[in-house]
């Protein structure tokens, strides 16, 4: 691959046999039904072995929390509906330090204290009195890296809702999605935030100062399909890589909101991306949930076959510093270099 804004020199998928894995699974933990989300402790530590633990939400379930070292179930978190029966989670979140877990619902947030597993829980509605809100599945969670007590609610009602965590106020609401949102993050210094949808070709970029309008959008390759397709920030804050349907993975430059480069990376829908939280790797996986009728969309796209993997990655970064410079050696005129000068 070549240098474009910084990003990549190199990038190499780690040797593999055909048909066979490079890694043998280290830890399988078998949940009862399929799994709507999971997240990690954030301040997991392979030093200390009481916080080497991630939750997991699933169909029908209660709230998991296992450990990542044995496989053991932890505790659980339940909540229960109106017939006093345990509802499910479709999205979960540890809050930034780690003392509460957040939990979407039926236009319903519910936040359970880490330390106290059961069925206690506080409860909040997503809309208002005024139906001002959200008023769908919260589908997904995210928390600002940032010291602004921010964090984001994303809805299949098509919406993105902004809340102070200190007292539950809802800040902002954001239309500009096509379909449900299944995925969002916050940019490393909390001032942009990035949302993806189901049957939306576009990550939106919006300035959390300033909701008026979207700042860019990012093209990827999911407006036909209702999966969740994921994807992350590198370590550095300047670069988004996403998957999506046609076995690609995209890398944009976040200061410009430009792509920058791509990447063949499965033969089939790669549906999720992630980097390294400091070490020059990714990991990327696939797969395509299909049915017996043939899908008209998947035709165009020309997949090769069912390809259910994860592929591990290894790239080459430049520095922060030198990521301010394009190869030309020109500085960078977008917006965000002005917020980091």
């Amino acid at each position: 691959m070549a240098m474009r804004r910084g990003m990549a020199v190199e990038l190499k998928l780690l040797p593999t046999l055909k048909n066979r894995d490079s890694y043998a699974a280290n830890l399988v933990i078998n949940e009862g039904e399929s799994v709507y989300d999971y997240c990690w402790y954030p301040y997991m530590s392979a030093s200390d072995l009481t916080s080497c633990v991630f939750a997991t939400t699933t169909r029908d379930h209660p709230i998991h929390l296992w450990d990542s070292t044995t496989g053991e179930l932890r505790c659980t978190y339940r909540a229960y509906d109106a017939m006093d029966e345990i509802t499910a989670a479709f999205s979960i979140a540890f809050n930034p330090t780690g003392t509460k877990i957040f939990a979407g619902y039926n236009k319903t947030l519910r936040v359970f204290d880490v330390h106290r597993p059961g069925r206690d829980f506080t409860q909040r509605s997503t809309l208002q009195g005024s139906k001002e809100g959200q008023s769908g599945i919260i589908s997904a969670i995210a928390f600002s890296p940032a010291d602004s007590g921010m964090f984001a609610t994303g809805s299949y009602d098509q919406t993105t809702a902004i809340y102070r965590e200190d007292n539950m106020e809802l800040l902002y609401v954001l239309h500009a999605q096509e379909g449900g949102i299944t995925h969002m993050q916050f940019s490393k210094d909390g001032n942009y935030l990035y949302t993806g949808a189901r049957k939306d070709p576009y990550i939106m970029c919006w300035d959390v100062r300033n909701t008026v309008e979207v700042v860019y959008k990012l093209y990827r390759s999911t407006e036909h399909t209702n999966q969740r397709i994921s994807f992350d920030i590198e370590p550095y804050g300047r670069h988004l890589g996403t998957g999506g349907e046609d076995g690609l993975v995209h890398i944009y430059d976040l200061q410009t909101g430009r792509w920058t480069s791509s990447f063949a990376a499965a033969s089939d829908t790669v549906n999720g991306f992630a980097f390294h939280p400091f070490l020059p790797m990714a990991v990327s996986s696939s797969g395509h949930r299909r049915f017996g009728i043939p899908d008209e969309a998947e035709e165009d796209l020309s997949l090769s076959g069912n390809e259910n993997c994860a592929s591990v990655w290894g790239f080459s970064f430049t520095s922060p510093t030198e990521s301010a410079v394009n190869i030309d050696g020109e500085i960078s005129d977008s917006k965000l270099d002005d917020e980091n000068s």
